[in-house]
């Protein structure tokens, strides 16, 4: 059986991992490849604040390449979409024909990459795509998965709610107008073990920085939404042992 040649768009996050896990032993695919943007001047992840060292440890315990897609501070779309076609284009040239994400119910992101792919040629692949997020989050960790909190939008969630590690109790105690994986941009993780990697990730927590933003025109790939203006978010700041 012919495996699809598959590329998987990586935030380091638990959805990416739980959709990834899935992945890995779906029989059709070969995940051969990771993609991730950073923001060049922070020299982080976009959105979620991680830096570039952490990535790499993480993606060296997958034992999967990864590229980069380096993004100026405040990309536009057109920016990041051209960055986003180059990369495509390049993932074509070498034979892959299938993209991955850890999506899981936001109908409009869907449906902008899916028509983003087609045009060069390429098929979306969503693993979780539709699963209840709170049964996602505990089979994320009865899998054995860890993660931590590195961000998160202050019009919901608090600086005590970043630098925390994700468990049960955690989840049972949310406020009711938080998602379960907070799959509406609530706050974002890295996922630093479980079953995918060779390794646990080692890190230490550094400090706690708030930043405030202006809520974007074009919100098709943003990671914290907003309907204001303005938007706050806390991040944890995360340090490799």
């Amino acid at each position: 059986m012919n495996k699809h040649k598959t590329y998987f768009n990586w935030s380091t996050g638990k959805d990416s991992a739980l959709a990834l896990y899935h992945l890995l032993q779906d029989e059709r695919y070969s995940v051969s490849e990771l993609i991730t943007t950073i923001n060049s001047h922070y020299n982080r992840v976009s959105m979620h604040g991680l830096r570039k060292e952490l990535l790499i440890a993480q993606t060296d315990a997958l034992e999967i390449p990864i590229s980069l897609i380096e993004l100026p501070e405040m990309p536009s779309m057109e920016v990041y979409e051209q960055k986003m076609e180059e990369t495509v284009s390049r993932l074509k040239d070498n034979g892959f024909t299938h993209s991955a994400f850890g999506d899981i119910f936001l109908e409009d992101l869907r449906v902008y990459r899916e028509n983003k792919l087609k045009q060069q040629g390429f098929e979306a692949i969503f693993p979780i795509w539709k699963r209840n997020t709170k049964e996602l989050i505990y089979e994320f960790l009865d899998l054995g998965f860890k993660t931590i909190i590195v961000c998160a939008n202050s019009k919901y969630l608090g600086e005590n709610f970043v630098g925390t590690v994700i468990d049960k109790d955690f989840i049972d105690n949310l406020p009711e107008s938080v998602d379960p994986c907070g799959e509406n941009g609530e706050f974002h993780t890295f996922c630093f073990d479980g079953p995918i990697f060779k390794t646990p990730i080692s890190f230490t927590i550094g400090e706690k920085v708030y930043r405030e933003y202006n809520a974007p025109k074009q919100d098709n790939d943003s990671v914290c939404k907003s309907d204001a203006e303005k938007y706050g978010v806390w991040y944890c700041d995360l340090l490799l042992k």
